[in-house]
C-alpha cells in the first residue's frame, strides 16, 4: 500500500514508535514523571540541598576547599547562597571550553538575600565589616537588591553565617533552584503616594517558604515581586510572580498577579492572571503559584525549566484555573490592570518625603559596586543623623530613611563625599552591570569596569544630556542585567576589531523598556561593537536620538521608528 499523509510508510511508523517509547516527558511530577532526567536533579534527589550546611559546618570549613564534594561544590552549596568564583586570568574565549573544575577559583561569591531591600543600621555595619575581615572589601549592590561578597574561604563560612544571623540576615536559599530573595518596593511604608504596603505578605512568604523542604526542591529558580509603589519600582514583568499593586473599585487596594516573566536566552514577558487578590490572600496565591512550578514544572531540560515555559504552554486562563482548582480551591476576585508608572524613573533616587514628613534620600554608586568601608561609612552616616533604617532597591542604588528636614542637606553632602551620588547624570543614574568576567564563570567580558569608565566618559562627552536612559551591560547572553529591556542593552560576546583582532565586545539591543508599555529592545542587523569602541557608539546613538526625537519622545519610542543608519 501506498504511503500517504494519513498512512505512513511502516518504516516511518516504526521510527515514530521508537521515538515515542523513547520519549519521557516533560519531567513534571504531577503527572507521574519522578525519575530523575538529568544530573542536576538527580543530586537534589539524592540529597536536599538545605542539608549541605551540616557539612560545610562540620567537614568543609574544617578540611578545605579540597574536600568538598563535587556535587555539593557546583550544585547544593547554591542553597546556602555560595558559587565558586572564576580562577584569575582565564580569557572569555575560554568560558565555553574549559571543564568547570578548571574555571573553578578555590573562593566563593557569598550572597546575602535582603528580603523587600531593608536593612537597618546594624545590618548594614555587619555586612560592611564582614566585607572587611572575609571579602577583601567586595560588596556589589545587586538588581534584586541583594549584597555579594567574592574571595569567601569556605573556613570563613561559619562565622559569616553566625554573625549575619545575629542580627537577622540569611544567605538561605539565596541561590539554587529555590525560592530567591522577594524583591519589594523600597519605600514601602514610606511612600506618599503609595497605593498598599506589601511588607506584612513579605515576612509571611518568607516565613512559610524559605528554607522549607516542601519548597526547597524547584525545576530552577524561583524568582518573585511584591510592590504597591505606583512607580512599579520592582521588576514585575521579568518576575516568575509579581503582585502589583491597584485599586479595585468595589474592594480597595490590593494586588494584580503577574506569572511567568523571565529573561535570560529566551526572553518572555509575565502575563496577567486578571485576579485582584487582598494583602492577607498574597501569601496563599504566592504558595499556590510556587506549587504549580514544583509539581508541573518542567524538569528534563534544564534550558525549559522555568515557569515562564509552562505559563507559555497553558495559558493564562489554564494557569489560573489550575491555581484555583487544584491548589487554593476557591475563585479568585477579577481585578483592574496597574494604571502607567507615576514617574519616569524607577529608582528613588533623590530627596523625597516621606508619609509621616520626614525624607528618604536615594543615591547612585556607580554600576552596583561599593566595598566594605563605604557600606559601613554609609550606615554612619544614617544614624549620625537619625536614621536607624535603609533600603536596597531592584536598580543597584540604595536609600537612606528617617531624616529630619534640617539634617537633609548634611545627609546628602556626606553621600556625595564618598561619589555616591544623590542627583546624579542619566548616564551615572541608570547604567547598570552585572558581575561579569571579573568573578563570574559565565562570563565573556568585562562589565564594571567598563561600566564605570563609560559613565564617566558619556559624562564627560555629553554634560548636557538630561533625559532617562538606561544602559545595561551583561558579561555573557544570560541576562542578569536585564540587556533585553534596557533602552541600550549590551550582551557581552567576543567581536573582530577592525584589524581582524578578537577582542571583547558586545552585541547590541536597542529600546527595551519595563512598564505598561513593556518590550525588547530591537537587534540592528550586524552590529556589534568593541569594548575600546563601546564610548563612541553610544556617544553616536545618543546624539541621533537629541536630534530626531520629538517632543517628549523617549529613547525606546524613538528607536521603534528610526532608521538602522541612525541606531548604527
Amino acid at each position: 500500500m501506498a504511503a500517504t499523509p494519513e498512512t505512513p510508510a511502516p518504516a516511518a511508523a516504526a521510527a515514530a514508535r521508537r521515538k515515542t517509547g523513547r520519549h519521557r516527558g516533560e519531567g513534571q511530577w504531577a503527572v507521574g514523571h519522578h525519575t530523575p532526567l538529568n544530573g542536576n536533579e538527580q543530586f537534589k534527589k539524592d540529597d536536599d540541598g538545605l542539608n549541605v550546611r551540616t557539612r560545610i559546618e562540620t567537614i568543609y570549613a574544617h578540611r578545605g576547599f579540597d574536600s568538598i564534594d563535587p556535587n555539593d561544590l557546583r550544585g547544593r552549596m547554591r542553597w546556602w547562597g555560595l558559587y565558586t568564583q572564576r580562577k584569575p586570568g582565564i580569557d572569555g574565549g575560554k568560558t565555553a571550553i574549559l571543564e568547570p573544575e578548571e574555571l573553578d577559583d578555590k573562593y566563593f561569591m557569598l550572597r546575602v538575600r535582603i528580603d523587600g531591600g531593608r536593612l537597618t543600621t546594624e545590618q548594614l555595619r555587619v555586612i560592611g565589616e564582614i566585607s572587611e575581615e572575609f571579602a577583601r572589601g567586595t560588596a556589589d549592590l545587586t538588581d534584586r537588591q541583594n549584597v555579594q561578597y567574592h574571595w569567601i574561604r569556605i573556613e570563613d563560612v561559619p562565622e559569616i553565617w553566625r554573625r549575619l544571623e545575629a542580627v537577622g540576615l540569611s544567605t538561605t536559599e539565596a541561590c539554587g533552584d529555590t525560592p530567591r530573595v522577594i524583591l519589594g518596593s523600597p519605600v514601602a511604608g514610606i511612600a506618599q503616594d503609595e497605593i498598599i504596603d506589601g511588607t506584612p505578605a513579605i515576612d509571611e512568604i518568607y516565613r512559610r517558604i524559605v528554607g522549607n523542604k516542601d519548597f526547597s526542591n524547584l525545576p530552577r529558580k524561583f524568582k518573585s515581586a511584591i510592590s504597591g509603589s505606583p512607580l512599579l519600582d520592582v521588576a514585575h514583568e521579568i518576575n516568575d510572580i509579581a503582585f502589583v499593586g491597584v485599586n479595585h473599585p468595589e474592594h480597595g487596594p490590593g494586588f494584580d498577579v503577574w506569572v511567568g516573566g523571565g529573561l535570560s536566552t529566551n526572553p518572555k514577558l509575565g502575563v496577567r492572571l486578571g485576579t485582584w487578590v487582598s494583602l492577607d490572600e498574597v501569601p496563599d496565591v504566592y504558595e499556590g503559584v510556587i506549587s504549580i512550578f514544583r509539581d508541573y514544572g518542567y524538569r528534563r531540560l534544564r534550558t525549559r525549566a522555568r515557569l515562564k515555559f509552562l505559563v507559555a504552554d497553558w495559558g493564562a486562563a489554564k494557569f489560573r484555573q489550575v491555581l484555583e482548582d487544584e491548589y487554593l480551591e476557591r475563585k479568585l476576585t477579577d481585578g483592574p490592570a496597574p494604571e502607567q508608572p507615576s514617574g519616569q524613573w524607577r529608582d528613588h533616587v533623590g530627596v523625597h518625603q516621606q508619609q509621616d514628613g520626614k525624607f528618604y534620600v536615594g543615591f547612585a554608586p556607580r554600576v552596583g559596586r561599593v566595598d566594605g568601608a563605604t557600606l559601613t561609612k554609609i550606615a554612619e552616616i544614617a544614624e549620625q543623623h537619625g536614621s536607624g533604617r535603609l533600603r536596597t532597591t531592584a536598580e543597584q542604588k540604595m536609600i537612606v530613611l528617617d531624616i529630619e528636614s534640617d539634617q537633609v542637606d548634611s545627609v546628602v553632602g556626606a553621600l556625595e563625599a564618598l561619589d555616591l551620588r544623590v542627583t546624579p547624570s542619566p548616564f551615572r543614574r541608570g547604567t547598570m552591570a552585572c558581575t561579569g568576567i571579573e568573578f563570574c564563570k559565565l562570563a565573556i567580558v568585562e562589565t564594571k569596569a567598563r561600566g564605570a569608565s563609560l559613565i564617566d566618559e558619556l559624562e564627560r562627552r555629553l554634560p548636557d544630556f538630561a533625559e532617562p536612559l538606561t544602559i545595561n551591560i551583561n558579561g555573557c547572553p544570560n541576562a542578569c542585567a536585564r540587556i533585553q529591556v534596557a533602552d541600550i542593552g549590551l550582551k557581552g560576546q567576543l567581536v573582530l576589531d577592525d584589524d581582524g583582532n578578537q577582542v571583547e565586545g558586545y552585541q547590541v539591543h536597542l529600546g527595551g523598556a519595563l512598564g505598561l508599555e513593556a518590550g525588547f529592545g530591537r537587534k540592528v542587523r550586524g552590529l556589534k561593537v568593541t569594548s575600546a569602541g563601546l564610548p563612541d557608539y553610544v556617544e553616536r546613538v545618543v546624539k541621533s536620538y537629541e536630534e530626531q526625537r520629538e517632543d517628549g519622545e523617549r529613547f525606546a519610542a524613538w528607536v521603534a521608528r528610526a532608521d538602522e543608519k541612525s541606531l548604527s
